[in-house]
Parts: structure tokens; sequence; C-alpha cells
């Protein structure tokens, strides 16, 4: 799958392009506005960006989790090189300590992230402020020429670019989640 990214700042226009879209096979899973005014997009229901995915959470966690391992590992390696494993506490005081670093770090990782914005959305920090939405779109190479001959009736779009999209198993389960929902009383 393929990320591809509009510009506009006509949500009317937004929820039109998105019917259009769904209309024609894309799911709504595979369809974001990223925008400023959440109330707005809320509004034209569209389906708007959570405000914790506008934050770079995920990838920062992460990042503080790999931190976290090598820490522990080093901790762990200290241990043994030391030969501290020998005394009477044995390993329990450095698993304990191995376990603390791995979880401060991976803390502290999601701090950080919760302060910046996602990766994947800081070109477009500047276009916000001013009010603009950012429209996208998660394909499969199939649905492309699809996507073109709905964006060719808009001119309230301008092409921002495309990038890495949510992976195509991740957007099936959302699907199918959605449909088991739809059926449960």
């Amino acid at each position: 799958m393929l990320r591809h990214y509009y510009i506009s700042d006509d949500l009317n226009d937004l929820q039109v392009i998105e019917k259009e879209l769904e209309n024609r096979g894309v799911s709504t899973p595979q369809i974001h506005v990223l925008s400023e005014d959440d109330a707005e997009v809320e509004k034209h229901h569209l389906h708007a960006i959570e405000a914790v995915l506008k934050q770079d959470v995920v990838r920062s966690t992460q990042l503080g989790a790999i931190v976290g391992i090598i820490g522990a590992a080093l901790v762990l390696g200290l241990t043994y090189a030391m030969q501290w494993h020998t005394t009477d506490a044995g390993w329990l005081p450095s698993v304990f300590l191995a376990v603390i670093v791995l979880g401060f770090c991976t803390w502290e990782g999601g701090l950080v992230g919760i302060q910046i914005p996602h990766y994947q959305f800081k070109q477009f920090q500047e276009l916000l402020k001013q009010g603009k939405h950012v429209f996208f779109v998660d394909l499969d190479d199939d649905q492309y020429e699809l996507l073109c001959e709905v964006v060719e009736r808009h001119s309230s779009l301008t092409h921002a670019g495309s990038g890495d999209a949510t992976p195509s198993w991740v957007v099936k389960g959302q699907d199918k989640f959605k449909s088991v929902m739809k059926v449960l009383p």
C-alpha cells in the first residue's frame, strides 16, 4: 500500500470525495483527514485522525524500548562480568534493575513522543496552522487509477506527495472488525 496526500481547505468537498471513493470500493479505514479543527471534521462525518496518532507516541515508545533493551542488556552484562550474580542475592536484583531500566526507557520514550508531531505529518504543520486540511488515502496499486479519476473532478485538492501507508493487513482487520460490529446487536 502507498499513502497519497492532498491539501484542501474545503471540508464539504472532502466529504464528497470520501463518499465517491467509498462508493467505488475504497474502504473507510483507507481514508483519513488530518486537521487542527477536529470538531468541523467530525461535523462533516469524515474519518479523522485520533489525537494520540497525531503525535509520535508509538514510534518514540518503540525507540525508548530499544534503548531500554540495550540498557537492560548492559545491566545484566555488567552483573555477569563483575560476577555479582555469585553473591547470596544471585541474579534477582540485577534482573529487577534490568526490568526497571527497560520500563523507564520505554515510558520516557512515550513521554517524548507525546510532545512532538508524528514524523509523517511534520511536513504539514505550517499548512495545518493556516487552517488547511490534509486528506490522505492508503491505496493498493490497483486502486490508484480510481483515485486519479476522483481527484481530477475536484480542483480544490492539491497533491502533496506520497509516503508509507498503514499495512494492508491492518486495514483489512479494521474492515472485518467493522463488519462484525454491524452484525452484533
